[in-house]
């Protein structure tokens, strides 16, 4: 994507920059004397007396202080908030008051607040959680058991009037209408308001466009409270752009661009004729710059000149927002407008570390500390001030050294105006009003108190932290001044090291590269080094260390296009696997210097990655974001290894079977392994993907891997056979069909010595409960991942997902919905969600499967399939339960069954009876069946409240039990045990490989 100006490069060349030299930065932009920042403390220190002199605390700012996220209470209310009110059966009501209440420990916090309304809601609270615990022994367990039964109707009431009573606390009104009638009261006081539509990101098209009908009819409502002239002192609303759009990010450009710029376009229409002010809430900051692409093309619509009401919300803890704010006052600039500019400290800091962390970037693009995200608040207001003629600042805080800081710098009080949130900061607003005749908006949240979630955690991450000027304004132990602490001198206090994504393993081993696939830089590089592929014809044959006689090449086929084909291959023979059973010799160096060599294998297929990701696009058909995914894993894989190399004695010689679904990842993995410990390893790739096999042993070659201690024989199942019947074979490592195992495995018992290992990893009929506590989106997000990405071709991805059939009808109309936003096509583009299956025989497989229930009129939802490719469209597909699935389907189809509450065992009886036991997931609120549930399930990994896919080596080891695996989970701290030699098995001992029959 090309630039349009030097300051939009510099906001994304400047996303990781080092938070010191930011800082640095930013003190200087600051500009603030030792007499300027010591008079800003006492400003401050007298802002809060006076907050402390003149009246009690918000009911909201008490209820924070006492309940945070700091305390097991404050996350079990939050849960119960949170869930409570969009649960539609008593049953699960009854189980959700008693998991988060019963528990806790109420009593810690009687008689702690100021407020005697939070006292006695935590009097009630302990009383409540007291009825329902169970464990008094003896008449006094039977009494309270009755009292609980009889009393669970009246508790279940009442805990849910409080709830909705809370919701009101963080709520103005569920309707604009209810909310503007309260707001009148405010307004007399001075006050204007911007109001902000609840509700999250949408997840369907159809969401999008009940969120944009929501923001038109509020500013047609809003409209007619705009009475003056001078658009600043009438209300405004706030937008979401991800509200707007179900795809609104980096990957989805093109569409979003096409359909929401005019959703947004005609929302400031409406809100120009209004003469009111239409503000751009602040996001996730991997959609800072599409949200700065889309702003700029709204903006410079002609029909909105003249109209100084278009606003945009800067968030101060983000490391960018100086570039961002330059970037702004550009654009007002070239188009001769006026941009209102919301300063905010920003509400995502956990999921921007998490994502960076995750993601394996070397930095953060937030600041890492509430001291610097302060400073940089200040720095940024000072320059904001600076920018009057074409920025109207607004600055959202509830912090008095802040709010003392603005006030110092600013020399017109009518040129700003300050803002807070809806029950919280009022007494330090009212203050500032009437001393200081600013301006001050009151942001305010308008909606059902079911859709709270989201706003309220964000609003605890904000004002939540014991450290926070929120829960010290309540705390009168805590002196003026250190309330109002100088953040230029609290920055420089020593605090925890947060590490990057490439020292999160430090100092066991350096973590994989990571690529960020929502920075256009980034995208840039990997565009660039993958280029000079896009049409490279690689060739592949046995690599042996000695003298290879394969057959005649093959052309290998592009599942995503017939007309591309990204090379040949030249099958091993019998010769080749002879010459290369006889050469095989275990690999002699230390474990030291094996892990020295592995180490540089993973170096260098970092250093190839273009090449790496060009062939895993057009030989496996895997998109951008699993052709990152694989990479890393392959590069963990070695690395890990690496780390934990033994020094016991080795197998001897190993064969490693790697399947096409993970043609890179699996096959280095097992090969690591083998050669970590010191074997021989003879290597047979899936025959659907040869080159990209081909290429990883020429790296480890490179590397310094002896070729007698790893050779590649591709070939058909013939060479796999082989390689797994021959005597010299000291064990084997398989990856695939639970089918071609148990072959292997009598193979093994026939021809092998007693004791050979077989590590097998096999399929899975992967299932999924929701139950009705769980938040749909997030659990249709985590669905369509599960299912759909790639292309359903992961041993680990959801086949069956029980739904409580309370929530079944809404939740099916979702997930259909969030099917509809996905994408099927050509891996090679960013846009593409999913891709092909593997080939012509994989995908008659699966439509035979579809076209069956098509007929029977089962099938629920089909995207519609590309014309060529050997593609499938992600389909769900209605089931009795996931007994009526025959057989594993791999690939994008997602069968749907729905389940009663009082049949919860019933389903995981069915799950266990199936004999495969690979992964499984769970979405609930409660945490007692979090426990249940997982203790009953028979399956290698558990995911709770998450998608089902995507293992992380040494984190999360993998494998499965029953019939989806034997042995220790790959990745794991017991994986390398199984490649060294064990002690001999008793003579006259019956020996089997570890492989449990199918009917087991």
């Amino acid at each position: 994507m090309p630039y349009d100006t030097d300051i939009r490069r510099a906001i994304d060349l400047a996303t990781y920059d080092g938070e010191r030299e930011v800082l640095t930065r930013l003190k200087n932009l600051a500009a603030l004397s030792e007499e300027d920042r010591a008079r800003i403390i006492a400003r401050g220190a007298d802002l809060v007396r006076a907050i402390r002199g003149q009246s009690s605390p918000g009911l909201m700012e008490v209820f924070l202080a006492e309940y945070g996220l700091s305390t097991d209470e404050g996350i079990a209310l939050m849960c119960l908030a949170e869930a409570l009110l969009r649960v539609p059966d008593a049953d699960t009501i009854d189980a959700l008051i008693e998991d988060k209440i019963a528990p806790s420990d109420w009593g810690k916090h009687m008689g702690h607040s100021t407020s005697p309304l939070v006292n006695a809601s935590t009097w009630a609270l302990m009383l409540t959680g007291r009825v329902l615990k169970d464990e008094a022994p003896g008449p006094v367990g039977h009494l309270r058991a009755a009292i609980k039964r009889l009393g669970e109707p009246v508790i279940r009431t009442a805990v849910g009037r409080a709830m909705k009573e809370m919701g009101r606390q963080f709520v103005l009104g569920e309707t604009i209408e209810a909310a503007m009638e309260r707001a009148a009261g405010m307004e007399k006081k001075g006050y204007t308001y911007s109001y902000d539509m609840l509700g999250e990101a949408a997840r369907t098209d159809g969401d999008a466009t009940r969120y944009h009908l929501s923001y038109s009819r509020a500013i047609s409502a809003i409209a007619n409270a705009c009475t003056h002239k001078d658009i600043r002192s009438n209300p405004g609303i706030s937008v979401k752009l991800s509200a707007l759009h179900p795809r609104y990010e980096v990957a989805q450009r093109d569409a979003v661009m096409s359909v929401l710029v005019p959703r947004l376009r005609s929302l400031a229409l409406l809100a120009k004729s209004a003469k009111m002010g239409l503000n751009i809430d602040a996001e996730e900051a991997d959609r800072l710059s599409l949200s700065l692409d889309v702003i700029e093309t709204v903006l410079s619509e002609p029909a909105l000149a003249g109209w100084d009401g278009f606003g945009v919300v800067v968030q101060a803890y983000g490391q960018r927002a100086s570039h961002v704010i330059d970037f702004l006052n550009d654009l007002a600039t070239r188009l001769d407008r006026r941009i209102m500019v919301r300063l905010v400290k920003g509400a995502y800091w956990d999921t921007e570390i998490k994502r960076a962390q995750v993601a394996g970037v070397d930095g953060f693009p937030v600041f890492t500390s509430k001291a610097a995200t302060d400073v940089s608040y200040i720095a940024n207001a000072r320059k904001l001030l600076g920018m009057t003629d074409r920025i109207y600042p607004q600055f959202a805080t509830h912090n008095a050294h802040t709010a003392a800081a603005i006030l110092d710098m600013a020399e017109d009080k009518r040129a700003f105006e300050f803002q807070r949130l809806h029950g919280m900061g009022e007494a330090l607003h009212d203050i500032v009003l009437k001393s200081e005749g600013t301006r001050c908006r009151i942001y305010a949240p308008v909606g059902a108190h079911r859709d709270l979630l989201a706003y309220l955690v964000r609003r605890l991450l904000e004002n939540g932290a014991n450290s926070s000027f929120v829960n010290q304004i309540v705390d009168e132990s805590v002196a003026p001044e250190t309330v109002a602490r100088d953040p230029f001198e609290a920055v420089n206090d020593p605090a925890p090291h947060l590490p990057t994504g490439p020292e999160l393993f430090l100092p066991e081993r350096p973590n994989s590269r990571g690529f960020d696939l929502r920075h256009q830089p980034t995208l840039d590089a990997i565009e660039a080094a993958r280029a000079p592929f896009a049409s490279h014809k690689w060739e592949a044959a046995p690599l042996l260390a000695g003298k290879a006689q394969p057959e005649a090449p093959e052309r290998v086929e592009n599942p995503a296009d017939p007309a591309d084909s990204p090379g040949t291959v030249a099958w091993a023979t019998e010769a080749d696997i002879e010459t290369a059973l006889a050469a095989a010799r275990p690999w002699e160096a230390t474990a030291a210097e094996r892990a020295k060599i592995l180490n540089k294998v993973a170096d260098l297929y970092e250093e190839n990655h273009g090449e790496i990701f060009a062939i895993l696009h057009r030989e496996a058909g895997k998109s951008i974001p699993d052709a990152v995914a694989e990479l890393r894993e392959a590069v963990d894989f070695l690395r890990y290894y690496a780390a934990n190399a033994p020094e016991a004695q080795p197998v001897g010689t190993f064969t490693c079977i790697s399947p096409w679904n993970f043609p890179l990842a699996i096959f280095t993995g097992q090969i690591a392994a083998a050669l970590a410990a010191g074997n021989a390893v003879l290597s047979k790739p899936a025959e659907q993907t040869p080159l990209i096999a081909h290429l990883a042993v020429s790296l480890m070659h490179r590397a310094g891997v002896p070729a007698t201690a790893c050779q590649l024989l591709p070939g058909a199942g013939q060479v796999g056979a082989a390689l797994t019947s021959d005597a010299r074979v000291g064990g084997v490592a398989f990856t695939g069909s639970t089918d071609t195992a148990l072959k292997i495995r009598a193979a093994m018992v026939k021809h092998l010595a007693p004791g050979a290992p077989l590590i097998a990893e096999t399929g899975g009929m992967n299932a999924m409960i929701v139950d009705s506590t769980a938040l749909p989106e997030q659990a249709v997000q985590a669905i369509v991942e599960s299912a759909f990405q790639s292309a359903g071709q992961r041993c680990s991805a959801l086949r069956c997902l029980y739904v409580q059939e309370d929530i079944a009808p809404h939740f099916t109309e979702m997930l259909t919905g969030a099917m509809d936003a996905l994408t099927v096509g050509n891996p090679w583009h960013l846009s593409t969600d999913c891709g092909p299956v593997i080939d012509e025989e994989a995908r008659a497989g699966i439509a035979e499967h579809i076209q069956a229930a098509r007929a029977e009129g089962r099938l629920i939802h089909e995207l519609k399939t590309p014309n060529a490719g050997t593609y499938i469209a992600p389909t769900l597909i209605k089931v009795g339960g996931i007994g009526d699935i025959e057989r594993e389907i791999f690939g994008p189809v997602l069968h749907l069954a729905t389940f009663k509450s009082r049949d919860l065992d019933r389903v995981i009886g069915a799950i266990n009876a199936t004999g495969y036991g690979l992964t499984f997931g769970l979405m609930t609120r409660i945490d007692d069946r979090v426990q249940h549930v997982t203790e009953a399930v028979h399956a290698g990994n558990i995911y709770v409240n998450r998608n089902q896919i995507g293992a992380i080596v040494g984190s999360q080891p993998f494998g499965g039990e029953g019939m989806s695996g034997t042995g220790p989970k790959a990745g794991g701290p017991h994986y390398l045990t199984r490649f060294t030699a064990q002690p001999a098995p008793v003579q006259g001992q019956k020996w089997e490989a570890a492989m449990p029959v199918r009917d087991a």
